[in-house]
């Protein structure tokens, strides 16, 4: 980059000695020592003097035109130095001292001198050119004296992204021909020999001047000729330079071709205005197309949130039960594939997009735009109250599905107990009515009566002992009932049948043993022998077959307790066994002495008992049944016992997973609440840090994948409470939800700082002083202080309040009255008050230079100024323009402009 200040703030020119560089860089100075000595330049290459000859002679007289005079001779008009004042108080706007107007050498030198005075006083200094040279015609000096005068005057001034003069030049002429094929600008000689150059720097501005595709390279002379007759004709820039002395000469002069590309950079100044403000407009339009794409973004993933939310919240309100345990567990595996699968994502969603909202709300705010505001039932809050009737309806869901297996899994329990008891019982009664309506008493001897008598008792005996199972049938069937078992129909139905069929043999009953008592005195003689056998018998077969019966009743436990409970009541049953087996063997000698009676007294027995089917066969066959059934009831009982003390297990492993993961993730929490209160060092350094904890917190996340599998193993053995630790899986699984989200909001946060800072341009130290009287004032360190807090705030950082003023800046940090201000509202509200951004006016200035002031813009002037995307983004947003100045075709640029701004239109 050029540099014109150098140390002593002047200009030089002339030969110097030990300077021989071919020019570029350095001061202005540097760049007159370091190019070729004007000796070598004119005597060496006699086509380069005469090509500046040329040219400067057509670009002095450019100016003198407008003083209505000329030169034909460089070297000789100025020797008098009166048009070489004149040349520069055109080119200055000011005015030189009166010339003298003696036709002597003295008056000569004298007028001379006041001009070179005059460039001086410019910051030029220059070097080895004095009056006499100029009086006397030595043309190197008075060429060298205008180069100075035209480095000064047309190309000090030109700027294009912080370079000046040769390289300003330079990547003006290389951005407008850089569209253009066959053309490469990378100096101001070779560069320029075909001509192509020159027509596109006049086509870029003007296309209807020139035909640019027409033009060929390889006819050099026709491409020069056309861009010096055109720029001649319509710019207003006089023929500078014959096409053959550039086509001609091997590097053509470099000062000429400057000085002539010099005056189409001025002739196209509007231009650069005009790309001045088509590149503020460009990047406001940048700034409300990223903002748009955003708003889009946020309206998608908020509609698929709740449309989401929408289809699962009837799915976890649906609380209608199956009927069979295997419904209920894929209804609890598919709530558990949804807790662990299908929710996790969309927490990390709705975090995503609260982020996404605040970052898009920032930029609005640095870009001076309107809040962004959501379509109707999008907004924020409405996420947020979806997803609390989402974890409503969540809420206790698992809970009822399990409860709902419970009962399911008892109800199978019952059902089963009542259809054993059930067939038991109907075992039992198969045969009864039809027995005690048989009339075989109206033929019987009197043994066979008493016999029927003693019988009859004996059924009676056992009768009763069966009254016991049909009460027991008839209370499974009521819990049946009163638990909606979903076969209670049948159920029902069946326990009808058994309790008419036990009202029937009651009634038979009775008046079969009415009939024997009426013949009773008929009688006299009954084998008390067998009498006595039969109803030891019957209570003690009853007693065997309610024995088997318990020995195989099934039995569902959920605690080692009961288990053991069980195991004791069996034992006890089994320290009853020697006594029932006395009694056994009490009434098998009954038997055996009545056969040894009658065996003694030659009595023939006429075959069984006649007092009870209940034989010594079938007494030792159910002893030995209930001896077999023993053996088994203990291994069921201790498998029973080594699943819950597996499932016991599973508990404690569970409760010390989470009496860790549960503690931890609360000491994050308040850990995260402590950092973002007390955050040091840089934004960047603090947002690293907070990244840092981020990744510890994630690389955390395996302890929360083992304790989910640990509860997985729980629930899939039906376990339902744990007394060793008060965190279930639920609790651990909302905090670390919040955990996430927390860390994320707060990241998100000191990010929200660092867009803030970089756009209002707060430097580090600001934002710590900023960062430390907030938390200051924040006397609950809470990340936000009421306004009274607030006031004390801004008293200290030097505001002088009144009443309104502060109700004016709390309407700003705090625009929903929660009564909290927010360090980001803060830091907005100080970057509002000590920067400055684009404004609306702004923009329609640059519109109006685009649209050449007038009134309105053309969508083929949006064509030809801006970018394709951003000329279309304007044309499909402007509305017609109404102005009384308006022409076919006019856009209305301001009310556009302040549309983007959120304002009313001017």
């Amino acid at each position: 980059m050029v540099d014109y200040h150098a140390a002593n703030q002047s200009y030089q020119y002339g030969p110097s000695s030990g300077s021989n560089g071919a020019g570029g860089g350095g001061t202005m100075g540097d760049y007159m020592a370091q190019e070729d000595d004007w000796d070598r330049d004119l005597l060496l290459d006699p086509a380069w003097e005469k090509q500046q000859r040329k040219t400067f002679t057509a670009w002095c007289n450019s100016h003198l035109r407008k003083a209505g005079t000329q030169i034909e001779n460089i070297d000789e008009d100025f020797r008098d130095g009166l048009k070489l004042m004149l040349l520069l108080e055109v080119i200055s706007g000011e005015r030189l001292p009166k010339p003298e107007r003696g036709k002597m050498r003295v008056h000569k030198i004298n007028n001379v001198n006041k001009a070179l005075d005059f460039i001086a006083s410019k910051g030029v200094k220059l070097v080895s050119i004095g009056a006499e040279e100029i009086v006397d015609g030595n043309a190197k000096m008075t060429l060298g004296m205008i180069w100075t005068i035209i480095l000064r005057f047309a190309i000090q001034d030109i700027s294009v992204e912080e370079t000046s003069a040769k390289e300003g030049l330079l990547l003006w002429c290389q951005r407008k021909t850089a569209p253009y094929k066959n053309v490469n600008v990378q100096n101001f000689h070779i560069s320029w020999k075909d001509g192509l150059a020159f027509n596109a720097l006049i086509h870029r501005h003007r296309p209807e001047l020139i035909e640019y595709d027409k033009l060929r390279k390889d006819d050099p002379v026709t491409n020069l000729n056309n861009a010096f007759e055109v720029a001649e004709k319509y710019l207003d820039i006089p023929k500078m330079l014959d096409a053959e002395d550039i086509v001609n000469t091997a590097r053509p002069d470099e000062k000429a071709i400057m000085t002539y590309v010099s005056s189409f950079y001025h002739a196209f100044s509007g231009a650069q205005k005009a790309e001045t403000a088509a590149n503020r407009i460009c990047k406001v339009l940048a700034v409300n197309q990223e903002n748009e794409h955003l708003m889009e973004d946020y309206e998608r993933l908020a509609s698929d949130l709740l449309e989401w939310i929408r289809r699962t919240i009837p799915w976890l309100e649906d609380r209608v039960p199956q009927k069979t345990i295997q419904e209920m567990q894929q209804k609890l595996e598919d709530f558990r594939d949804y807790r662990r699968v299908h929710k996790p994502p969309k927490v990390q969603e709705k975090c995503q997009l609260e982020i996404n909202f605040n970052t898009l709300q920032t930029k609005l705010r640095l870009s001076n735009r309107p809040a962004f505001m959501p379509s109707e039932g999008k907004m924020v809050s409405d996420i947020n109250n979806g997803w609390q009737h989402l974890e409503q309806a969540e809420k206790g869901y698992e809970e009822w599905l399990l409860n709902e297996i419970r009962r399911l899994e008892r109800l199978d329990h019952l059902a089963e107990k009542f259809r054993q008891k059930a067939s038991i019982h109907e075992a039992w009664t198969d045969g009864k009515e039809a027995m005690l309506k048989h009339r075989d008493y109206e033929t019987a001897t009197l043994s066979d009566i008493k016999a029927l008598i003693r019988k009859h008792e004996a059924f009676e005996s056992d009768l009763a002992a069966h009254q016991d199972r049909v009460e027991q049938i008839a209370a499974i069937a009521q819990e049946l009932n009163e638990l909606d078992y979903y076969d209670s129909h049948n159920v029902n139905t069946r326990c009808q049948k058994i309790c008419d069929q036990w009202d029937a043999l009651g009634s038979l009953t009775h008046s079969r043993r009415e009939a024997l008592e009426k013949t009773e005195k008929q009688l006299e003689t009954i084998d008390q022998l067998h009498l006595e056998y039969a109803k030891r018998a019957a209570p003690f077969n009853n007693w065997m077959e309610s024995a088997m019966e318990d020995l195989q009743d099934m039995f569902i436990v959920h605690t080692i307790e009961e288990i053991e409970g069980l195991i004791s009541a069996h034992d006890q049953f089994k320290s009853t066994l020697p006594d029932a087996d006395r009694e056994r063997e009490a009434i098998l000698a009954i038997h055996k002495e009545a056969q040894r009676i009658a065996e003694s007294n030659h009595i023939k027995l006429s075959g069984s008992n006649p007092y009870t089917t209940v034989t010594p066969q079938i007494i030792n066959s159910k002893w030995e049944k209930v001896q077999q059934l023993v053996p088994k009831r203990d291994h069921a009982l201790l498998e029973e016992q080594s699943k819950q003390q597996s499932n016991e297990h599973l508990r404690r492993q569970f409760a010390s997973q989470a009496n860790i993961v549960g503690p931890w993730i609360q000491t994050k929490m308040e850990e995260i609440g402590r950092i973002s209160i007390e955050m040091n060092g840089t934004l960047e350094d603090q947002l690293s840090h907070l990244k840092q904890y981020e990744r510890s917190i994630v690389d955390y996340k395996p302890n929360l994948d083992l304790l989910e599998q640990q509860h997985q193993l729980i629930q899939e053995a039906l376990i339902f409470d744990n007394k060793h630790t008060n965190y279930t899986m639920e609790h651990i699984r909302v905090g670390w939800e919040q955990l996430l989200t927390t860390i994320a909001r707060t990241i998100n946060e000191v990010e929200n700082q660092i867009l803030t800072r970089d756009a209002k341009g707060i430097s580090q130290e600001q934002m710590q002083e900023f960062r430390a009287s907030f938390n200051h004032f924040d006397k609950k360190q809470t990340g936000s202080m009421d306004s009274d807090d607030f006031r004390a705030l801004l008293i200290s950082t030097g505001y002088s309040l009144g009443d309104a003023e502060f109700n004016r800046i709390m309407s700003v940090v705090d625009p929903n009255h929660s009564g909290l201000v927010t360090f980001q509202a803060f830091i907005d509200f100080m970057s509002r008050e000590t920067t400055d951004t684009d404004t609306a006016d702004q923009v329609i200035a640059s519109f109006k230079v685009l649209a050449g002031d007038k009134n309105f813009i053309t969508a083929e002037e949006l064509r030809r100024e801006l970018p394709p995307d951003q000329a279309e983004y304007c044309i499909a947003r402007m509305a017609p323009y109404q102005g009384p100045d308006a022409v076919p075709g006019a856009l209305d640029y301001k009310s556009f402009s302040t549309a983007l701004y959120g304002e009313s239109d001017l």
